[in-house]
Parts: C-alpha cells; sequence; structure tokens
C-alpha cells in the first residue's frame, strides 16, 4: 500500500494548526502561554490535545501501542475523517457492505464521495470477491461492520483477511460490537496488515454511550495523518476524564457483558415461542434481528406501550425485521408481555 498515493494531495500539503499544548508536552506551575482565564480550575484549562493518559489506559487494556490509537467524539470522527484525508470528491469511491451502519453512507453523502453498495448474502455474509470486484482504481476505502448493525452476526473471518489482503485501499473495519462476540479482535492483525483501520468505542459494552468516545486503532502513519486533520481538542476534559473512569472499571463490564449474553439467550428464547415472529437472526452483538408477521403494527403498539426498539423494514435485505436491544431482565420482561399482548391483538382481527 502506497499512503501516499492514497492521500488527498491538499491533505499531504496541509500544515496542521499547533496548538499551545502541542508545543508544550508536561506539567508546569504557571500556564500563560495559551490565554486562558486563571480562574474557575480545572476547566479554564485546555485539555490534553492527544489524550496520551486516556490512550495509556485503553493501551493496557486493548493491548495497542498507544501510537496506533485515534481517540474521536464518537466513531463518526474517525468515519469522517477517513473520507476527508482520502477522498476526492466526485472522484473517489468508496466500497462498502449492504446493509450496515449507516453513517458510512452518509458521510460518504457530506464529503461528495460516491457510496457503492455491495449486498450481503441470504446468511447477511459477503464473498471478498464481491467487493472487490465493485473496486476500481478510484476506490480509496472499503468499508466492512463485525459484528454488523442491524443483521448483528460477525462476518467471516477467512474473508475479511482476503480483502486486506487483497485490496490495495484502506479496510476500516468497524468493531463497535465486538466485546460481545466470540470471534478475537482484528486488533492482533495490525502489525500484519497496514491497510487496516479498526473502530471500537466506549458506547456499548462498555456503557459509555453518553460521553461519545470512540477508538481507532491503525499504523502509526495512519493515526498521524487522523491527528493531522483533526480538531485541536476534539476531546473535552469531561469526555476525558469520565473514559478514564470507564477503563478502569473493566472487570464491572466484563460482568456486564456475562448478563447481557445471558439475557439474550432468555430473550431469544421467549421469542421463539410467539407466532408473530417468523425468524430470529444469528446475534453475535448485544441485539437481535428479529423477522415478524407485520413489523409496522407490532413497532406502533410498542411505542404507544412506551417500549421502543427499531424498525428495520426499511433497510435492505430487511423487509418485516424489528431490532430489539437486550435490556435488564425486568426491562424485557415488559417487552414480551407487549408482545404477548399484540399476538391475540392481531390473532382476533
Amino acid at each position: 500500500m502506497n499512503l501516499d498515493k492514497l492521500l488527498r494531495a491538499n491533505i499531504r500539503s496541509l500544515q496542521p494548526y499547533s496548538s499551545a499544548r502541542d508545543e508544550f508536552k508536561g506539567e508546569a506551575s504557571v500556564y500563560l502561554d495559551a490565554n486562558e482565564n486563571p480562574y474557575n480550575s480545572p476547566f479554564n484549562r485546555y485539555p490534553d490535545p492527544l489524550q496520551w493518559k486516556l490512550k495509556k489506559q485503553i493501551s493496557n487494556i486493548k493491548q495497542v501501542v498507544t501510537e496506533n490509537i485515534f481517540l474521536g467524539n464518537g466513531s463518526d470522527e474517525p468515519i469522517d475523517l477517513m473520507y476527508r484525508a482520502f477522498c476526492e470528491p466526485r472522484i473517489d469511491n468508496v466500497v462498502a457492505i449492504e446493509p450496515t451502519y449507516g453513517m458510512y453512507k452518509v458521510c460518504a453523502n457530506i464529503n461528495d464521495v460516491e457510496y457503492r453498495k455491495v449486498l450481503l448474502d441470504e446468511n447477511f455474509d459477503f464473498k471478498a470477491y464481491d467487493l472487490l470486484a465493485a473496486c476500481d482504481e478510484n476506490t480509496k476505502l472499503i468499508w466492512l461492520c463485525s459484528p454488523n448493525n442491524p443483521t448483528g452476526n460477525s462476518l467471516n473471518r477467512g474473508e475479511i483477511i482476503k480483502i486486506l489482503s487483497k485490496f490495495e485501499g484502506i479496510v476500516i473495519l468497524d468493531e463497535a460490537y465486538i466485546d460481545f462476540a466470540s470471534e478475537k479482535s482484528f486488533t492482533e492483525e495490525l502489525a500484519h496488515f497496514p491497510n487496516l483501520v479498526i473502530l471500537q468505542t466506549l458506547s456499548k459494552a462498555w456503557g459509555s454511550a453518553a460521553i461519545r468516545l470512540g477508538m481507532a486503532y491503525a499504523s502509526t502513519e495512519i493515526i498521524r495523518i487522523l491527528n493531522k486533520i483533526k480538531y485541536p481538542y476534539n476531546i473535552n476534559i469531561l469526555t476525558q476524564e469520565q473514559a478514564l473512569k470507564a477503563v478502569q472499571n473493566a472487570e464491572e463490564v466484563n460482568n456486564w457483558v456475562k448478563i447481557l449474553l445471558k439475557e439474550k439467550k432468555v430473550l431469544i428464547n421467549a421469542l421463539k415461542q410467539l407466532s408473530i415472529v417468523q425468524k430470529i437472526y444469528p446475534s453475535d452483538s448485544n441485539f437481535v434481528l428479529v423477522k415478524v408477521n407485520d413489523a409496522n403494527a407490532t413497532y406502533n403498539y410498542l411505542v404507544d406501550k412506551g417500549i421502543i426498539i427499531r424498525n428495520r423494514s426499511s433497510v435492505s435485505l430487511c423487509l418485516s425485521c424489528l431490532r430489539i436491544t437486550v435490556g435488564t431482565p425486568e426491562e424485557n420482561r415488559i417487552l414480551i408481555k407487549a408482545l404477548e399482548e399484540i399476538q391475540l391483538f392481531l390473532h382476533k382481527i
């Protein structure tokens, strides 16, 4: 992979903004360099622009060296930055599986980049050849999500490796739900594939969706490019402090995952007893995709009951499908009771 060839010319020549906290690193007793108000500590000070303290903690947990970690405002920030760094508007294109996480396409549209969709098969999986066949000399990125959203399944590991081995651009593998999966993360493959970018998040298993902290793991060269074009202080001090607390809580997070996986089995067994349920798709995440007799009627009935799930009927290959997040035992019980009620109601009409 020739990274310089993939990079947009204007980004290659860009002189990045240098903040006061970029120029001075370390601790001091008097800060008079950034035009900050000396009162209202600690909120008067700019946060560490490269979040080194937090990255060290994440490095210990994820076994990825700090220089290979980028932290963003959710995973959406590195998703957008990949377009801004590597895709020339109205010239370049990207290839993605379909269905998958919708922000890949939204960011493509925002950046005026052609987005090429390749439908998954009947098992919501893909063949590397199909994605590669959709590529041309202007294809800069391939988007994969495993476990995938909204389908919930892990993609075939061998096919992912084929893509990484054969594609001359960058492959972004979104592992937002990897903590729930039996498959291992691809982080151990970073050293073997310099064209691999892995996305993870604190929003799912780590129970910290509100703080908007996403992680990207990649080669030092790619991380350097992302740091070059990000906004100077993209992760505020409140998020950094709360994220530090979260990543120091790994043992409890592992316990949450075990509970949720157990509850997922209970939820699936309960769903299997309902006649309105046609199919429950395999899931390696903290949600299940369920095909029902009438998705719209079921969804609307649940909304009236104050129970909110996702109606995915308008998504490719997901006709009449509902996506249900695994909740607490009590939340799951309330859901099943409501589904039993709508089942009786639909039978009567």
